[in-house]
């Protein structure tokens, strides 16, 4: 119960500051999430993977992403064997700006992960990776 309670609180703190960044940029919470996803994804993203991933239709996600271009945080490219394919990229500029605003974050990451030591991380790495992969199993959330 103590791990749910501590997952739910970083949730909470994560989401708090997502907020204050989509309300600085004009975003909404969601385009921060789509961005998020493009921005870590292992393989190209497409605006239909979105859309899956994040519950949206495809009008939601062209409204998403016409917000997010205009914002100068991603751009749409064709892709080149198959011009009907659209990848969504993270612009490098955009970087930039999300680095400076989430840059306390990053500072309070390190100020707790030196309180551990290698292999403690490590630990707590594999439940988080290990986690995420069961979520991401969960074809749609409960009810």
């Amino acid at each position: 119960m103590a791990l749910a309670v501590s997952l739910r609180r970083v949730n909470g703190e994560i989401d708090r500051l997502t907020r204050a960044f989509a309300s600085a940029h004009g975003l909404h919470p969601t385009d921060v999430s789509a961005l998020a996803m493009v921005l870590d994804a292992d393989r190209p993203v497409t605006p239909g993977m979105l859309g899956a991933r994040l519950g949206l239709t495809s009008g939601a996600v062209t409204a998403c992403l016409g917000r997010l271009e205009r914002a100068g945080h991603i751009r749409r490219t064709r892709d080149e064997v198959d011009r009907r394919v659209v990848r969504v990229v993270y612009v490098d500029e955009a970087r930039l700006a999300a680095r400076a605003f989430f840059r306390p974050l990053a500072v309070a990451g390190e100020r707790a992960r030196v309180r551990f030591e290698d292999a403690e991380l490590a630990v707590v790495l594999r439940f988080l990776d290990a986690f995420s992969e069961e979520l991401a199993r969960l074809d749609e959330p409960p009810r």
